[in-house]
């Protein structure tokens, strides 16, 4: 893997942030260690380098920039890798033009969505509808596959009790800078963006900081992939399991020295549980860190 010292740029974060996510094993999402679903590590990364470049367009509106980075994921791997990773990121790749100083993160990001507005959803439905998520379902108010009639924020709020990425976009992406960052410095430790200990990580440290930051997000909330397509008990399990797992992290063990890690990872993906929102918000976390936020 490439170990070189990562520039503080939106781009280069953005496909650290991914490398990383699918660099170690995380129970029942695609990594190098385990393929599922029907992908491999590879395919994921393939999806990243192809979204870079519309997610990081130079001035571009935040549903631009998701529309652009979908199409163009589709368009390289031709399935649904990384839309809810997209979704996250792309404010935070606007945010980034804003920004500073460190201390500008969380008010650069809140203006930026903030100001989001029908253009942006119209275009954000556009690329939900291309990506065709498991489970998507249908919506009682601005529903996907309908023209929007509201503010990509005020459509994402609409939806924010059920999904926990649309909520992110209520609440200015509060869940990553108060639970998601503290969580990731207190596994590995506060670092600059151009620390050379944010290479891909192949130490025990940096694995499990990433392992730690994965499952704080599982054993926080429901996942809400999980949530559509097998239900609230499917995912309250696995959340509970999450929760033994974290503890263990959280303690220090080398989670990938028992092999009931990768036991779980296996029978996650035996019964086709993926739990893609935390690896999605993981994949964010990992992004702001690297920009210094």
């Amino acid at each position: 893997m490439d170990a070189a010292v990562p520039d503080p740029t939106p781009g280069r974060a953005f496909l650290r942030a991914c490398a990383w996510d699918v660099a170690v094993r995380k129970p029942g999402n695609v990594s190098r260690a385990s393929d599922g679903h029907g992908m491999q590590a590879q395919t994921f990364l393939d999806s990243a380098a192809a979204s870079v470049d519309g997610l990081c367009m130079p001035g571009a509106r935040v549903g631009a920039r998701i529309e652009s980075a979908t199409a163009a994921s589709w368009a390289r791997v031709g399935c649904n890798t990384n839309l809810g990773i997209v979704l996250l990121c792309a404010p935070i790749a606007a945010a980034a033009e804003r920004v500073d100083a460190p201390s500008d993160w969380r008010g650069a990001v809140v203006e930026v969505i903030r100001h989001l507005d029908v253009a942006d959803a119209e275009a954000a439905f556009r690329a939900i509808v291309q990506a065709n998520p498991g489970g998507l379902g249908d919506a009682a108010e601005q529903d996907v596959r309908s023209a929007p009639s509201l503010s990509l924020r005020a459509a994402m709020t609409l939806a924010a009790d059920r999904d926990r990425i649309a909520r992110q976009y209520r609440d200015g992406l509060a869940e990553l800078f108060d639970r998601g960052l503290p969580a990731l410095a207190g596994a590995i430790g506060p670092l600059a963006p151009g620390d050379e200990a944010w290479a891909v990580p192949e130490d025990a440290v940096s694995t499990a900081a990433v392992q730690r930051l994965y499952l704080g997000w599982l054993a926080s909330d429901l996942d809400s992939h999980i949530v559509r397509k097998h239900g609230e008990a499917v995912a309250h399990s696995v959340l509970n399991d999450g929760r033994v797992w974290l503890r263990r992290a959280e303690a220090g063990e080398p989670l990938d020295a028992d092999p009931a890690w990768a036991a779980w990872d296996h029978t996650l993906k035996s019964r086709r549980i993926n739990p893609g929102t935390s690896a999605d918000l993981t994949v964010a976390t990992l992004m702001l860190a690297l920009l210094g936020a």
